[in-house]
């Protein structure tokens, strides 16, 4: 009988598929696990427990599915856009942005529902606002409420269940309370258009496109001032002085000899005083000879009167289309880039295969003008059978990735992209899904199509000889992608984690560091239930911050008190500091840190749900939550309530200890298990998920009422089991509380037949 201790002292090979459990030759072999659940690879080899997410929100209607898309104005000043079924909503620093214009409340009654009074209050039924209070009434809570039975001056509350708030019982009311409505803007995209919105975005501006709508651009100009418009591809003509503009339905302009057509665009610039028409696309109508109203893009007048008073200036200029392949119903591009100062189209239903370049640094003239050097271009791209263009990929050059095939854009002369020297060459035929890639580095990773493969396009030597190569860096975890992904998000800082979606809802993490070889898999299933089986996270996103550690936005989709919500939620940083209170390992949580107390409100959006908690640093019993309150069972001043979920990982096969060739197949008795742990509390170890011992982490020196210290250091445990011819090491963490592995080393004896 051999006895051996081997090193498991590296995981960074991830999660690997069942395939390879007979390949115990190969060295990622000895760098994977057959389960990690909930656990995230770091690139020096341990793996560690995924933060949890924070609840920020519930989108606007939780019964359609909704779509984020990150807004990057720069690293601190950072936006998550929220679209629905034609609306669009804004987060900021992870709260919801609101109007700035709330109504103050006079007086509130005790009834059922209770009544507020706000003379002239403008809202509306269904409008969701955030309530304000510094009121005697504490039982009306600061949070999100919808509006009901509006009158001109009065209306009434419901929770965002739909239930009616009952004041009979609260506080007499006497001042004190606000509402602001959350800020919205309207969109033409309904529902089913959301998942094929593309977009680019340069400053405060972002590009939208998509195939069944003219190209849109959304301004920022505040953070609750956002507007979404029309744009018009072409080359504008002399400017046409204005001299007055009306505050009426339809606004009128006037222009003396303004020469203009009905149904021609103009775009509309420098206006002092009624700005709300500066910089943008209108269609003109109901021309005189010195005068025309305004229409938007689906020919709706141009309401002003609710604008700012014209006072003086303003210019309206005519756009001539000069590509007519970018209008019409079948010629809206589907894909968008900016390269090399230029604004990138490419996919209309009419041309699948063409790209449209702007004019360098004139983002919106499309013109080809005579061959000069920053002329607008258009380039076909030739292949033997249709590749629709499905993603364009922008790093120093250009990726364009087809239903056929992955082409490259560079020069004959290796300078910037012109009319005489572009160059589209071919070098894979992989093919894509219709998702957006995601780039790391100077690498792209996409889909393949069929949904289950993703490939790295990376450079493989020079263009002209070896050019660029495509791997598949998901054969060492294939089962991970069964069902396929629809969605990419990298978060850079702090491990290099590129995020994926599972058609399933399932959340899949990829630590990816090229340089130092780590492609490691992970999945990650978000705490909470959706009818009888997981949550589903249905949108990702990644925002970059000057904090160190970038964010991870999701919407998660749950069962909640027998209705379907859809929540927004961010992860926590995996920097909590070397304190436990401060531990953040739930899901769609709320944390507390304050004077002590034994109970805790505001938890309407997990009523009816039972709930883990981290109070004071240490876990504590787990309380459903009822009247969007728990009552603790100690004196809490700092706390952590959400979904509980489990962190595990296992082993594979041990190969190790034969005296006679492989031990593969042979019977193994692990009897010891030394776990080399960084910053760790409250784990359980064992031969399988049925069969665990709890790890001890308080001793007699620590005082019982405290938290028990992370622990970092050695912990070695008697392992409860016999031989047994898989012999694998399974660690898990149930409960709300930090886990690092930063190594497994098991002492074990194998028995040669």
């Amino acid at each position: 009988m051999a006895r051996s201790a081997p090193a498991l002292s590296t995981f960074t090979a991830g999660e690997i598929s069942p395939r390879l459990e007979g390949r115990i030759t190969i060295e990622k072999y000895r760098e994977g696990l057959s389960d990690l659940t909930n656990m995230i690879v770091q690139p020096h080899g341990g793996v560690t427990r995924r933060p949890g997410t924070e609840f920020l929100g519930e989108v606007k209607n939780s019964a359609a599915k909704t779509r984020l898309i990150p807004f990057e104005f720069k690293t601190a000043d950072t936006y998550v856009l929220e679209f629905g079924n034609q609306y669009m909503r804004v987060l900021r620093n992870g709260l919801q942005v609101l109007e700035a214009s709330a109504k103050a409340v006079s007086a509130i009654t005790k009834a059922d529902p209770g009544v507020l009074t706000s003379n002239g209050h403008g809202l509306s039924n269904g409008d969701e606002v955030y309530l304000y209070n510094s009121s005697p009434m504490t039982e009306l809570k600061a949070r999100n409420y919808l509006i009901a039975n509006v009158t001109t001056n009065t209306f009434t509350l419901t929770d965002l269940y739909g239930a009616a708030i009952d004041t009979t019982n609260f506080t007499t009311y006497t001042s004190g309370v606000s509402v602001d409505k959350l800020f919205e803007l309207a969109t033409p995209y309904a529902t089913a258009d959301i998942p094929n919105l593309r977009f680019a975005q340069s400053a405060d501006v972002m590009y939208l496109v998509h195939p069944l709508y003219q190209v849109r651009t959304l301004v920022r100009t505040d953070h609750n001032a956002w507007s979404i418009n029309a744009i018009y591809l072409g080359e504008p003509q002399a400017a046409k002085t204005i001299t007055g503009a009306t505050q009426a339905n339809p606004g009128v302009i006037t222009s003396s000899s303004h020469g203009f057509s009905n149904g021609d665009p103009v775009l509309i610039e420098a206006v002092s005083g009624m700005t709300e028409l500066n910089d943008k696309y209108f269609k003109v109508a109901n021309v005189t000879s010195n005068t025309f109203t305004l229409q938007d893009i689906d020919s709706n007048n141009i309401n002003t009167t609710g604008f700012t008073a014209y006072t003086s200036g303003g210019t309206a200029k005519k756009i001539v289309p000069s590509v007519p392949a970018l209008y019409g119903a079948a010629n809206n591009p589907s894909v968008v880039t900016f390269f090399e100062q230029r604004l990138v189209f490419g996919a209309t239903s009419n041309n699948p295969q063409t790209l449209f370049f702007s004019k360098s640094a004139q983002y919106e003239n499309f013109t080809i003008g005579s061959g000069a050097d920053n002329d607008a271009l258009i380039y076909t791209i030739a292949s033997n059978k249709v590749n629709a263009i499905r993603y364009l990929s922008a790093t120093r050059i250009l990726i364009i990735g087809t239903s056929g095939g992955e082409y490259v854009l560079t020069t004959t002369n290796g300078g910037p992209v012109t009319a005489t020297t572009t160059v589209i060459r071919k070098y894979s035929n992989y093919g894509c899904t219709n998702d957006e890639p995601v780039q790391v580095a100077d690498l792209t990773l996409f889909i393949q199509r069929g949904g289950r493969k993703v490939r790295e396009f990376r450079y493989a030597g020079e263009v002209d000889t070896s050019g660029y190569a495509a791997p598949d860096i998901t054969i060492l975890a294939e089962h991970l992608t069964k069902g396929g992904l629809t969605d990419f998000a990298y978060q850079q800082e702090p491990e290099s984690i590129v995020w994926a979606l599972r058609a399933d809802g399932t959340l899949l993490g990829l630590t990816y560091r090229r340089e130092e070889e780590v492609v490691a898999w992970h999945k990650h299933v978000i705490g909470g239930v959706f009818g009888s089986g997981q949550a589903v996270v249905e949108s990702i996103v990644t925002l970059p911050t000057d904090s160190g550690e970038d964010e991870l936005y999701m919407i998660v989709k749950r069962t909640i008190n027998s209705q379907t919500k859809r929540y927004i939620e961010v992860m926590k940083t995996y920097d909590f500091g070397s304190v436990p209170t401060t531990a953040f390992f739930v899901d769609s949580g709320l944390s507390y840190a304050g004077s002590a107390t034994t109970t805790l409100t505001g938890m309407q959006h997990i009523e009816g749900q039972t709930v883990s908690i981290l109070a004071n640093g240490a876990s504590h019993a787990d309380k459903a939550v009822s009247a969007a309150s728990i009552s603790f069972d100690i004196d809490v001043t700092s706390a952590a309530i959400g979904f509980g979920y489990t962190s595990q990982m296992q082993t594979l096969r041990l190969e190790a200890g034969s005296v006679d060739g492989t031990s593969q197949g042979k019977p193994k008795r692990i009897h010891a298990v030394t776990l080399r742990l960084d910053e760790t509390v409250g784990i359980e170890v064992g031969p399988d998920e049925n069969s665990l011992d709890r790890i001890f982490f308080r001793d007699s020196s620590m005082a019982m009422d405290t938290a028990v210290p992370l622990f970092t250091g050695d912990k070695e445990i008697e392992f409860p089991g016999g031989f047994d011819d898989d012999a694998k090491i399974f660690v898990r963490q149930t409960q709300p509380l930090p886990m690092t592995v930063l190594a497994i080393y098991p002492r074990l004896n194998t028995f040669d037949l």
